[in-house]
């Protein structure tokens, strides 16, 4: 008799990508609440893009097309908002004029 949980690996790694989720509403929160205001870390954007990586590969594997398509466009998302903070980072990084010719 199958037990209806049954642990093993994907097991564990699709709780690790809930678990990936969970943390980044977590530093989101924390952040928040030290500034007294709405904000978003970088880092909350890190742990959304594992998340929906691992829960991604979690969907392939198990076949689950709703998992898939629920992760693919979040991770296209992510993976441009940390594109967009890393343009950012060094753009400020740059002296005044150095990108004109």
């Amino acid at each position: 008799m199958q037990h209806q949980f049954a642990w093993n690996l994907w097991t564990a790694i699709g709780l690790l990508g809930q678990a990936f989720f969970f943390a980044r509403f977590f530093v989101q929160w924390l952040a928040s609440e030290r500034k007294g205001a709405s904000v978003i870390p970088t880092a909350f954007w890190f742990f959304s893009l594992g998340g929906s990586l691992v829960l991604l590969a979690y969907g392939f594997h198990r076949k689950d097309l709703v998992i898939i398509i629920g992760q693919l466009p979040g991770f296209l998302i992510y993976t441009r908002n940390l594109w967009f903070i890393h343009r950012g980072k060094q753009l400020a990084a740059q002296p005044p004029g150095a990108d004109q010719p």
